[in-house]
Parts: C-alpha cells; sequence; structure tokens
C-alpha cells in the first residue's frame, strides 16, 4: 500500500508538472521566431560563474560555463539526481522490487529503446548524423502523464503505473548511453578524486548518515570532479542518489510511542486561559521541539530529498530547461526538412519506433504468457499508451545537445533539425495518443480497489 501511495503521488507531481513544460515549451517557441530572438539566444551564450578566490566552480577546463552548460550540465545534475532517487525507490519497495512484476515494463522500455534506435540507423544510413542515434530512445514522463491525467480517472491505475515504469526504466537507459557513449578524453586525477569523493559518501549512506547537508556538499564536490573529468556531470547526481539512505533514523513504532508520550506530558496550564496567553512556556516548547525531531527522524533521507525536489524538478528545473533548449528558428527551415535528414529520422524512431517497440514487446511477453495483462486494460488501450511513449521531449532534447552541440556551426545546424523532429514527434504522438486513449477508454470512471 505505501509503494501505491508513492506511485500515486508520483504520477500527480509528474501530470502537474507536464502544464508547466508544455508553457516553457510554447513560451520558447514563440519568442525565438519574435523580435526578441536575438536576446533569448545571446542570454544563454552570457558566461556564468561562482568565484572563490580565484576558483570558478561553475567552470570547465579553465573556461567559465555560460547560462546554456549551467542549465545542460549542473541543472540537469540535480534532474538525474531525482531520477537516481526515484529509480533506487522503485527498486527497493516499488515496482521493480520483483522481476515478476516489473517484467512488462522493463521488456516494452527494452523494446522501445532499440526499436527507435534501429529506425533511426535505417533512416540516416550513409549520412553524418548517426551519432544521434540514441535521440528518439527517451520517452518524457511529466508530458505523457500530463496527457494522461487530461483523461482523469478514466485511466486505469495499472497502465499509469505501467507508463510511469516504463518512463522509469527509459531513464536508466539513457543514463546507461550518456555515461558510455557521450563521455570525453578522461582525466584520470580528477576521476580518481571523485571516486574517492564517491566512497566517503557511500559510507556514509551505509553508516545511516541523515544530514542533507552531507550529502550535498560532498554531492556537488563529486559533480565538479566529473564534470573536469570527462564523464558527463549529469552520471554523478545519479550514482550520488544511489548512496542516500532509504532507511529512517527512528523506526516507526518507536516514532508513535515518542509522540504518545510527549502529547501526554504535554503540559495544559497555558491552555487553561487562551484569551490571556498566547505564548508557550520552556516546557511546551521542547514538548514540539521533540515532536518535530522525531517527526523528521521517522522519514528517510531518500523519501525526505525526493518529495523536496519533486516541486523544484518539475516546476523550475525541466521548464526552465525546456525554455533554453526548445526554441526553433523557423525562419531558416522549410516545412519538407521534417520530411527529410536527421528530423525525419529523429520523428520516425519517436512516433514509429517506440509505438512498434513498446506495444510489439509487449504483446510478445502478455502472448506466450509470460506476464498478465495489466488490469483494466485492452490491447487497444495499450497501443495508445504505447503511441504516448514517443513524447521523447526532455531527454532526448539532452541526448540531441550532447551530440552535436560540441560540432560547431555544422554540428548546430544538425541539432536544430533534430529539434524539429523532437517536437514534430513528441507533439504527434502526445497527440495521437490521446485521441486513441479517447477513443478506446471506457466513458466512466471504474471503481478501483
Amino acid at each position: 500500500m505505501d509503494s501505491l501511495y508513492a506511485i500515486k503521488k508520483s504520477i500527480k507531481n509528474y501530470a502537474s508538472g507536464g502544464n508547466v513544460l508544455i508553457v516553457a515549451t510554447l513560451l520558447a517557441f514563440i519568442i525565438a521566431n519574435s523580435p526578441l530572438a536575438d536576446l533569448y539566444f545571446s542570454w544563454w551564450a552570457q558566461p556564468i560563474s561562482l568565484q572563490v578566490g580565484g576558483f570558478n566552480l561553475f567552470s570547465h577546463g579553465g573556461e567559465p560555463m555560460t547560462v546554456m552548460t549551467f542549465i545542460n550540465d549542473a541543472l540537469m545534475a540535480i534532474f538525474f539526481f531525482s531520477i537516481g532517487l526515484e529509480i533506487k525507490r522503485e527498486v527497493l519497495v516499488g515496482e521493480l522490487t520483483s522481476l515478476k512484476q516489473a517484467l512488462l515494463p522493463i521488456v516494452a522500455a527494452i523494446g522501445g529503446m532499440v526499436v527507435p534506435v534501429l529506425l533511426f540507423m535505417y533512416v540516416g544510413r550513409g549520412s553524418d548524423f548517426l551519432r544521434g542515434s540514441a535521440i528518439p530512445m527517451a520517452t518524457d514522463i511529466a508530458f505523457s502523464l500530463g496527457v494522461l491525467a487530461m483523461l482523469g480517472k478514466r485511466v486505469p491505475i495499472a497502465l499509469k503505473i505501467f507508463l510511469t515504469t516504463l518512463a522509469v526504466v527509459d531513464d536508466i537507459g539513457g543514463i546507461l548511453v550518456i555515461a558510455f557513449f557521450y563521455s570525453t578524453h578522461i582525466e584520470v586525477t580528477y576521476l580518481l578524486y571523485a571516486v574517492g569523493v564517491f566512497l566517503v559518501l557511500w559510507i556514509g549512506g551505509r553508516a545511516g548518515v541523515n544530514s542533507k547537508l552531507f550529502y550535498f556538499a560532498l554531492g556537488g564536490v563529486v559533480w565538479f570532479l566529473f564534470l573536469n573529468s570527462g564523464i558527463h556531470p549529469t552520471i554523478a547526481g545519479v550514482l550520488v542518489a544511489f548512496c542516500i539512505p532509504a532507511k529512517p533514523v527512528l523506526a516507526t513504532s518507536h516514532f508513535i510511542c515518542t509522540i504518545r508520550q510527549e502529547i501526554a506530558n504535554f503540559p495544559q496550564e497555558q491552555f487553561e486561559d487562551s484569551d490571556r496567553s498566547i505564548m508557550l512556556s520552556k516546557e511546551q516548547i521542547n514538548c514540539l521541539k521533540s515532536i518535530e525531531s522525531a517527526s523528521d527522524k521517522v522519514i528517510s533521507p531518500l523519501q525526505d530529498l525526493e518529495d523536496t525536489l519533486h516541486p523544484v524538478i518539475n516546476y523550475l528545473i525541466i521548464p526552465l530547461f525546456a525554455f533554453a533548449n526548445a526554441g526553433i528558428v523557423l525562419s531558416g527551415l522549410e516545412f519538407s526538412s521534417l520530411f527529410s535528414g536527421i528530423s525525419l529520422a529523429v520523428f520516425v524512431g519517436l512516433l514509429v519506433g517506440k509505438f512498434l517497440g513498446i506495444f510489439l514487446s509487449s504483446w510478445l511477453v502478455i502472448k506466450l504468457k509470460i506476464v498478465p495483462m495489466p488490469t483494466r486494460t485492452t490491447w487497444k488501450s495499450l497501443a495508445a499508451v504505447s503511441v504516448l511513449g514517443g513524447i521523447g521531449f526532455t531527454v532526448s532534447l539532452f541526448i540531441a545537445n550532447l551530440s552535436f552541440g560540441d560540432m560547431g556551426p555544422e554540428g548546430a545546424a544538425l541539432l536544430e533539425r533534430a529539434k524539429l523532429g523532437i517536437v514534430a514527434g513528441s507533439l504527434a504522438a502526445g497527440i495521437l495518443g490521446y485521441i486513441f486513449l479517447n477513443m478506446t477508454l471506457p466513458r466512466q470512471a471504474e471503481e478501483e480497489d
């Protein structure tokens, strides 16, 4: 029941954050094609620094970060940190606890990663943009759950859990791809320092250190060392997340006993005449502080950080990332470019590849009776959700930047066309997925157990 509650809360958070993400994306698109375009693009190229004496924390190879690189390399590391927390929770107490329980979304996610990449490579065979083959492999959890939220309670919880778990497994795949294929030349010295600090974090996590400052301070050091080691710094966010303790300091039974004892011993004399006294006594304050301390200790650091970061991620970091990266200038693009080159490869990978990969993989394991069909789910609704899997927006944009962001003018042109394919493919997947779900789901919501 605790796992189901966590899943439902996560779905609600992502779904509501999806609306903000949509607004940020539309705003970026509008501004990039308005008289404010020059200001919009020049702002992201501004250098950013955090100086401590002669040392700039936000520097890479001696060069200061721009606002854009700060968003993509620093703020997105926090996003991947939250993804790491979610993955760890799912493995310990969620949908990934049992292989049998998680097998359907895992197989669907693998199919939904492999087929789009193969389609991309087929469409782009012999071209110069094959290094972007991983762009269509991702599913944007916020956007896709935002579409499901538009259909309200008509969507069965099992279908929402399927899509959420699939997106989490997709994130794991994206993390592995970033780690193995988008790291640059490795600086061994920085990497060894990073490993040393990471071991301190790991030991602290195993020892049950409960301090957020401990993890954020040392996690920041690991991030900086990864940034300068040549390994993409977002990987640091994931690794640090795995160190966060999932076990609370105070057991639930001990917490209940403490609360009952403090309430029983709470001095009542100050409330005998509430009109004359509104100030608490020292004894009452101490009692309330004991209750507050116990309340903090009964929540595990993992749950506490995940809950704290959700609003920051969904309402600030991801919308800001979208606002910075989704600005596509249409004046230099012809509509026909969507049907050629990298734009076509990304579009086909997201819209066709994700659907085929997710649905056919799911069909195979269900037909072989390896896993059952999700509760209250039909083949038509499963197919519709498979279409929604083609909303690749956030991580697809991220991988596109990693693929072409350092290739100069040629890379910039490829990046613009990749963005066009991402936006068009994600938009088409969202609209078609919504239409198909609206047609296949029952008109009235059925009662959930």
